[in-house]
C-alpha cells in the first residue's frame, strides 16, 4: 500500500479528534463516486493498522435508468475488496432531494442496525461542507445551521455517523482516485441545474473563487468548524439556564432569570423549550413570539403557536398553555 500525504492526514485527524478506536465495526456508505471510493479505499488501507471490521452500503434511489448498474457496480468493488456487501433500494421512489436524504439515512441505519455496526461513516468533504454552509446562509439559518455537517453526530442511541473527510477537497479525492485507478461511477444528476445545491456547486462557488478569493471553499468549512465549537458551548449554556428557569411539571418558566440572560442563550433556552412541546424544530418566528413575552407587561398572552398552545404571562412566569387546558 503506497502510504500517501492523503493517508497520513486522515490517520492523524482520526486520532486527534478521537473519532474512531482501533477495532471498531464499520459501515461506510458508497454511492459509487470519488468521494465516497476515496473514503472506501483508505479506510481499507489504513484497516491495518486499525483492526477495524468494514461493510460497504449502497443506496439505490432509483432516480436514474442506469441506477440498478450503479449498484452492480458498487457490489462489484465490494467484492474485489473483500467487504460485506448491503444494499437499500427505494420503492417508491424519493420525491426530492430532502425525500431521498432522509430515505437515505433510515435506509442506512436500518442496515447498520441489522448487522451490528455502530459506526457509519460517509463521504462528506470539505468542499461539501462549504455548500452547506452557504446554501443554510442563503436560506436565512443561523449559527445552528451554518455549522451543519458536523465531524460526528448521533443518529439513534446505537449508532454514530461519521464524516471523515471533512478537511479534504472534492480536487484531492478525484486524485486520488484517478492514482489508485477505482472506477468512478458519474451521477449524471450531479449536472443538474434543477437542484439548488448543484447550482451553487456548479456556478456559485466557483464565480466567488475567481472573483473573490480562491481559496473560498477551504474558508468556509474553516468557519463552519470554529462555528461548530461555538454552537456546543451555547447549547450547553442553554440547558442549564432552561433547567434553571423551568419551573416544576416543566410548563411554565421564570421570566427574571431569562431576563438576566444574555440574549443569545435566551433564544436559545426558549428554542429548546418549545422544540419539547411541539416536538418539532421550532421557527424563528416562534422562539421570538416566546422572547417577546420575557418583558411585555403582565397578563400578556401570544397568538397560538403550532397545535393551538399560547403562552401567558403570569408574572414572573410565562406559563404554557394547551388547548385542554384553557
Amino acid at each position: 500500500m503506497p502510504w500517501s500525504p492523503l493517508h497520513a492526514q486522515i490517520h492523524t485527524s482520526l486520532r486527534q479528534r478521537n473519532l474512531l478506536q482501533k477495532g471498531d465495526r464499520l459501515l461506510i456508505a458508497v454511492s459509487g463516486g470519488q468521494d465516497s471510493l476515496c473514503l472506501a479505499q483508505l479506510f481499507l488501507d489504513l484497516q491495518p493498522k486499525w483492526d477495524w471490521s468494514i461493510a460497504i452500503a449502497h443506496c439505490d434511489h432509483r432516480w436514474r435508468e442506469d441506477s440498478a448498474a450503479n449498484a452492480a457496480a458498487v457490489a462489484e468493488i465490494a467484492q474485489q475488496w473483500h467487504c460485506p456487501y448491503f444494499q437499500s433500494v427505494a420503492s417508491p421512489p424519493p420525491k426530492n432531494e430532502a425525500a431521498a436524504r432522509d430515505w437515505r439515512y433510515q435506509a442506512l441505519e436500518a442496515i447498520a442496525q441489522a448487522k451490528d455496526y455502530p459506526h457509519l461513516l460517509t463521504g462528506h468533504t470539505q468542499s461539501d461542507r462549504a455548500e452547506t454552509l452557504l446554501y443554510n446562509l442563503i436560506r436565512g439559518a443561523g449559527a445552528e445551521g451554518l455549522q451543519a455537517l458536523t465531524w460526528q453526530r448521533s443518529l439513534s442511541p446505537h449508532l454514530t455517523l461519521t464524516r471523515p473527510l471533512l478537511e479534504i477537497s472534492r480536487q484531492q479525492t478525484g486524485q486520488f482516485c484517478q492514482e489508485r485507478q477505482l472506477p468512478i461511477w458519474w451521477d449524471s444528476s450531479n449536472d443538474s441545474r434543477t437542484y439548488a445545491r448543484n447550482r451553487l456547486r456548479l456556478d456559485v462557488l466557483p464565480y466567488l473563487e475567481q472573483q473573490f478569493h480562491p481559496q473560498v471553499s477551504a474558508n468556509l468549512a474553516k468557519t463552519a468548524d470554529l462555528l461548530q465549537a461555538d454552537v456546543a458551548y451555547l447549547n450547553q449554556q442553554a440547558k442549564q439556564l432552561l433547567q434553571q428557569v423551568l419551573a416544576s411539571g416543566d410548563q411554565s418558566l421564570d421570566r427574571r432569570q431569562l431576563r438576566d440572560a444574555p440574549l443569545a442563550l435566551q433564544r436559545r433556552a426558549l428554542r429548546l423549550f418549545l422544540k419539547q412541546q411541539l416536538k418539532r424544530d421550532p421557527s424563528f418566528a416562534h422562539v421570538e413570539k416566546l422572547q417577546h413575552l420575557i418583558g411585555a407587561p403582565n397578563r400578556s398572552q401570544s397568538d397560538p403557536f403550532p397545535g393551538g398552545a399560547i403562552a401567558h404571562v403570569i408574572h414572573p412566569w410565562i406559563h404554557w398553555i394547551r388547548p385542554e387546558s384553557s
